[in-house]
């Protein structure tokens, strides 16, 4: 049997890594993994959610460089420092934009900047040089210490915020929401859907009229009720989708286990007085899991979706969390003016890493010779 089920697994993976479009999609998913997991560490803006604000530099163009006073912070807080997944790393300094600035008795004077990059009359900031390093300051080394340029290759959103850090950030949102509403729905579904189809009678019938309700509502009318239900928030984003998306997986399993439960091998299982239990997990599902697989890669698709038709609405992840649908409803007033990339951009974000996980269920399909799915 393990011989038999490692070559099935090796014949599927040669046909996989010979098609060319399910390797996009892998090489997409790898990309948006890497980034979830190292999270911080890669981004330009380390801070937690990338949520760090220069309001005098909202809504700049891709390529901007500005320039900050770096300020030592009187306190740190060591929230979010791991920098991993969905941590921050601590930073000992505040950064204050400014068009100008002046040196007068051990001080440092600031003019501040307004929107179009001149100054903001009458604002003007005052920093004691001994507050603002743990380095001695001087007129010499000033703008070695103290100055830094800040670079934003995607420019940034309305609230200043670095838009290729939110990004990268919104990717372990999507990421997550689809594995965890993925993992929910298998567990649900599975597990229904084989008590159903192994046991029958009145237990399926009862199971199966559950699924013939909650499949003849619109799932996006589901998730609302359910998030409105439990509050809005992140974990809440993960039941709602997971709850919504079971039903194909029971009807999946439950035509698949039809189809097997009176075969030849089960016969001889329950001959040998295995118990019930023992010959749906360890006889039966093994061999059904093949179209539960392929449904996974779209569900996990389709939860990517409704996560960001969720945020858009605002009743899904709530900020400052960097959802790429909240980004969209943040920035969709601009798409007919030249700022419209801002709400391109994580359209794309969404559209690609939907893309992949399309790509892969079709290869995964076409692999693993599912040529319909049973009801």
């Amino acid at each position: 049997m393990g011989n038999l089920f490692s070559s099935h697994t090796n014949t599927v993976w040669a046909k996989i890594v010979n098609d060319k479009s399910a390797l996009f999609g892998i090489a997409i998913i790898a990309i948006a993994i890497i980034v979830s997991i190292l999270g911080a560490h890669i981004r330009p803006d380390k801070s937690q959610n990338a949520d760090q604000k220069a309001l005098a530099y909202a809504q700049k163009k891709p390529g901007f460089s500005g320039k900050f006073l770096r300020v030592k912070k009187s306190s740190i807080s060591n929230e979010g420092s791991s920098g991993l997944f969905f941590g921050g790393i601590v930073d000992q300094y505040d950064y204050y934009p400014f068009y100008s600035y002046s040196l007068e008795d051990g001080k440092v004077i600031i003019e501040e900047i307004n929107g179009e990059n001149e100054v903001l009359e009458g604002s003007k900031l005052i920093f004691e040089l001994s507050t603002i390093s743990d380095e001695p300051i001087t007129s010499q080394n000033f703008e070695e210490m103290c100055i830094i340029q800040k670079s934003y290759l995607l420019g940034t959103d309305k609230f200043g915020r670095d838009m290729l850090s939110r990004l990268m950030g919104g990717t372990i949102i999507s990421l997550s929401v689809g594995c965890i509403a993925v993992l929910i729905s298998l567990l649900i579904g599975i597990s229904l859907g084989s008590i159903a189809a192994y046991f029958g009678g009145w237990i399926d019938a009862l199971i199966m009229w559950l699924v013939n309700v909650i499949w003849s509502i619109p799932t996006l009318l589901i998730v609302i009720a359910l998030t409105l239900l439990f509050g809005k928030g992140f974990i809440q984003v993960f039941i709602a989708v997971g709850l919504t998306m079971w039903v194909e997986v029971a009807r999946v399993v439950r035509g698949e286990i039809l189809s097997l439960k009176n075969k030849e091998f089960v016969e001889a299982a329950k001959s040998l007085g295995y118990s019930d239990l023992r010959i749906l997990v360890k006889h039966i599902l093994p061999n059904a899991l093949d179209p539960v697989i392929v449904i996974s890669a779209a569900n996990f698709a389709t939860a990517i979706l409704l996560e960001a038709g969720l945020s858009f609405l605002g009743i899904g992840t709530q900020v400052p969390m960097p959802s790429w649908g909240y980004m969209i409803k943040e920035h969709y007033a601009y798409i007919t003016t030249d700022l419209a990339y801002l709400a391109i951009l994580p359209g794309l974000c969404i559209m690609f890493l939907v893309l992949a996980f399309t790509l892969i269920g079709n290869s995964l399909r076409n692999a693993l010779d599912v040529r319909a799915i049973k009801a």
